[in-house]
């Protein structure tokens, strides 16, 4: 009888604590990364003046253009590590109508807390 109640004891126990964020970080979670991984020495080939292809054979195709023509390129990497705070950095390109380079804008990687 003594053993069935120290069973349940233990596993009542081990049910309550399981949402514990003391846990969190025995859990494995992967690393994700999503979007245009940029290189810091491609980024400093781009200059304006440059054209539109120029600026795809550097960096490859963009992950977003501008929804209201084709003249703002968005590079956009996100790096969530496994326990760590997000990160996001945002290159935008824009071009004029010629499709010639005329404003470029690095934002450098921003964190984001979780929660």
């Amino acid at each position: 009888m003594r053993c069935k109640t120290l069973t349940a004891a233990a596993v009542v126990l081990l049910m309550m604590t399981a949402g514990c964020s003391t846990l969190e970080r025995v859990v494995y979670r992967p690393d994700i990364n999503q979007g245009n991984y940029l290189v810091a020495n491609d980024v400093a080939k781009i200059h304006t003046g440059m054209t539109q292809q120029q600026v795809a054979y550097t960096l490859g195709t963009p992950m977003m253009h501008d929804p209201f023509g084709n003249n703002v390129w968005y590079y956009v990497f996100r790096q969530e590590p496994g326990h760590e705070a997000v990160k996001q950095q945002t290159l935008t390109l824009t071009f004029d109508k010629n499709g010639s380079l005329t404003n470029i804008d690095n934002k450098p990687a921003l964190s984001k807390n979780d929660g």
